[in-house]
């Protein structure tokens, strides 16, 4: 009978054992130290996302990055592929992504408010408004240069062709590409006009404008918001807490842009600026 006993009473502390050690997986600190950020090839998420990769590694995380268009950076997180992105341009921009998606992703709030887009033009052009672009059309070549087919301004800029009945041909390439017909155009004092937004180094170097928008295709002012795979704070509690806190500036996000566009490597320029600014940093980790 003592036997028994014995044999019974090792059975509960295995079981008891086992059962802890369950418990303490489902929490998943330590099984999701693996993050997966998923972000557009545009100058401002380039910045943004390699700031937050860096943080989250100092805090002893594996990062990896996923460069993809907008439509699969969206589908990715809400798939679960992807843990989280910061580049959700709302509530106009990617407001078709965000309503397809929803229901499978959690939105952590702004990381940077006061955001801007429409169609950017050199100051030295003597048009002011969108309804203005058809007097200018032929010194345009008939062009608006635009970025990825997938990205949201480009969806808007479509929108706006329509509404107020531009002959102009909206051309895809990419941010890059956007940036470097701009600087030529400028250097050679030709009109030019291009899909813009706010946070974006380009403002800090050119003299642009935006051209109004009196029938608000664009929308007004925008937020970039962090969105996250649902269930991540429970995988991961420590990413998804320095997640919801990673908020900063327009100026913070120009500085890290300006870097590397002048020729910084991203990394770089993102852990110097977060040794730049520790203080920050530290209020979102701690």
């Amino acid at each position: 009978m003592k036997r028994y006993w014995k044999q019974l009473t090792v059975f509960f502390s295995i079981f008891a054992l086992l059962f802890t050690v369950a418990c303490s997986n489902q929490g998943g600190e330590e099984a999701k130290k693996e993050i997966t950020l998923a972000y557009v090839n545009w100058d401002s998420e380039v910045a943004s996302t390699h700031v937050i990769k860096k943080i989250l590694e100092d805090e002893g995380f594996t990062v990896n990055l996923k460069q993809v268009e907008a439509g699969p950076m969206w589908a990715g997180v809400a798939s679960g592929s992807a843990d989280a992105m910061v580049a959700g341009w709302l509530p106009v921009t990617h407001k078709n992504y965000y309503d397809k998606y929803k229901n499978k992703i959690e939105d952590l709030g702004p990381n940077l408010k006061g955001t801007k887009i429409g169609l950017v033009v050199p100051e030295y052009m003597d048009i002011e408004s969108i309804e203005d672009l058809n007097k200018v059309k032929g010194d345009l070549d008939g062009k608006i240069i635009g970025i990825d087919a997938g990205a949201g301004i480009m969806q808007a800029t479509e929108k706006a062709i329509k509404e107020y009945d531009l002959d102009l041909e909206l051309v895809e390439g990419s941010s890059a590409a956007m940036a470097a017909t701009l600087k030529k155009a400028i250097d050679d004092k030709k009109p030019v006009v291009v899909t813009g937004w706010t946070p974006h180094w380009k403002f800090a170097k050119y003299d642009l404008k935006f051209l109004e928008d009196p029938k608000k295709t664009y929308g007004g002012e925008e937020n970039i918001h962090t969105i996250a795979v649902k269930g991540l704070k429970e995988d991961s509690p420590e990413a998804y807490k320095i997640l919801d806190n990673f908020n900063w500036t327009t100026e913070d996000m120009e500085a890290v842009m300006l870097d590397i566009q002048d020729g910084k490597d991203p990394e770089k320029a993102a852990a110097d600026w977060v040794k730049e600014n520790s203080d920050k940093v530290k209020s979102w980790t701690k």
